[in-house]
């Protein structure tokens, strides 16, 4: 942590800064996350930092309670493409065979159709709870996150401390637990972040199309929804979202930047 680079550390510290205020946003926001408290889009003030949104309620305070909302989402659906993406990946790369063959052939399927398309015929037809959001969102984005660790695992099966471990007998799990994923960790944190940051943008995208978060909640694609005819009369509310997801996905790419350089790469292997 000595030697980490100026763009890392900026990262880390933005990314950290997003977090913690996701984290305590009850504790640092000035308002209730639908209080009323002005005037249909105020202007910037000691009052209201970032001015009030379309309905008079203080912009800071909803964009404090979106990011929350958002990161959530977005992590707890990084996570479910992540377990279930790399596991099924693993696995048809181990076992091989039919079972990889029609695997990837019901992963390419779905990656065929749009997946903002396919998300949207889905939660039409169901609650768009935050639980139905997650699951959605991480099993669809899971089929990238299959063919990346697939890709990965077919490379290290063929090394010689995986073929060892085969004759020493071991089973399936072990050869992927213990002998894959810790020489697979340098691609997948890299994806880790990008996965991510696409996640913000496909919860966001959702609740701007209406089919997203639900109100009384807030998150940052409905707060572009909501203030979005500001636009027309020179309000930057709108604006203030778009910023707020560039600036998380700059340095959380700075993050998985700098983890990914300091990662063991493939180059060898490392056995278990």
């Amino acid at each position: 942590m000595s030697r980490i680079p100026l763009s890392a550390l900026i990262g880390l510290v933005m990314t950290s800064a997003f977090f913690l205020a996701a984290l305590f946003a009850p504790l640092i926001a000035p308002y209730g996350m639908a209080e009323i408290s002005g005037d249909v889009w105020e202007g910037s003030s000691s009052k209201y930092w970032l001015g009030t949104d379309s309905l008079g309620r203080d912009l800071l305070t909803r964009m404090i309670y979106g990011g929350q909302t958002t990161i959530f989402v977005a992590t707890m659906a990084t996570m479910v493409s992540f377990v279930t993406g790399s596991v099924l990946g693993f696995t048809a790369a181990v076992i091989g065979g039919w079972i990889d063959q029609v695997m990837s052939r019901m992963v390419d399927l779905f990656m065929s159709i749009p997946s903002l398309i396919l998300a949207l015929v889905i939660l039409s037809v169901m609650p768009t709870t935050l639980t139905v959001l997650i699951v959605v969102m991480g099993l669809l984005d899971s089929t990238r996150v299959y063919r990346l660790a697939r890709a990965v695992a077919v490379d290290i099966t063929v090394m010689d401390y995986v073929e060892a471990a085969r004759l020493r007998g071991e089973g399936t799990r072990w050869i992927i637990f213990r002998e894959i994923l810790p020489n697979a960790l340098s691609p997948l944190v890299a994806e880790l972040g990008l996965r991510f940051i696409f996640a913000v943008l496909f919860i966001s995208t959702l609740s701007f199309l209406g089919l997203g978060v639900q109100p009384p909640l807030a998150d940052w694609g409905g707060i572009v929804k909501e203030n979005k005819e500001g636009l027309v009369y020179g309000v930057a509310a709108a604006l203030v979202p778009a910023v707020a997801i560039a600036v998380l996905s700059i340095s959380v790419n700075l993050v998985a930047d700098w983890v990914l350089n300091r990662t063991t790469s493939l180059k060898g292997g490392r056995g278990a």
